[in-house]
């Protein structure tokens, strides 16, 4: 099992902060990445003793969405949704709603899903159970539909929306959250 070293949700050469909509696609991608690395240890270790190689799994995918998932999800509550909430369209209000209660389900499966991969990568715990694979299971699931309708309907409807100098503005207070220099 191999990992980046690379500081979750940053590093992609190809977006910046000046281009805001496309960071928060690189970002699902990476998302994407941590889900299929989750999954990968789950089944690793249906085949494998609990190691370090594993431990360090369990690491990465804790360190995403201990970090970056959050700042994402942030973004979008601040810069994203508002704007389509006071002047969207009916399916884009509709949208955002969902994605704002997917926002607290996703919050809610993390903190039952980080428990697991903790003692996992502590070395509390050295599998996980049926039980503790429907809990990531759990938390995994919701991120497909909600990623789809993010990239389909309610970024375009966004992107329609706003003025560049409030893309631009966008960009700047996501640089500014993550401490990022620029």
């Amino acid at each position: 099992m191999t990992s980046s070293n690379a500081l979750p949700g940053f590093g992609d050469p190809a977006v910046g902060f000046d281009t805001p909509f496309e960071m928060l696609e690189a970002c699902h991608e990476r998302v994407q990445r941590s889900l299929a690395l989750l999954q990968k240890l789950q089944d690793y270790l249906h085949d494998h003793p609990c190691d370090d190689s594993a431990r360090q799994a369990a690491r990465d995918v804790l360190r995403y969405f201990d970090i970056a998932a959050p700042l994402h999800h942030e973004d979008e509550e601040l810069h994203v949704f508002p704007p389509l909430l006071e002047r969207g369209s009916a399916d884009a209000v509709a949208a955002v709603r969902q994605l704002q209660q997917d926002h607290e389900a996703m919050s809610a499966n993390w903190q039952a899903a980080r428990a697991l991969l903790r003692a996992l990568a502590d070395g509390g715990q050295d599998a996980f159970s049926a039980q503790d694979e429907a809990v990531l299971a759990r938390f995994a699931g919701v991120y497909g539909a909600h990623i789809r309708t993010e990239e389909d309907v309610v970024y375009p409807a966004a992107r329609a929306l706003l003025a560049p100098a409030v893309v631009q503005a966008m960009g700047v207070e996501m640089r500014r959250r993550r401490g990022a220099a620029g």
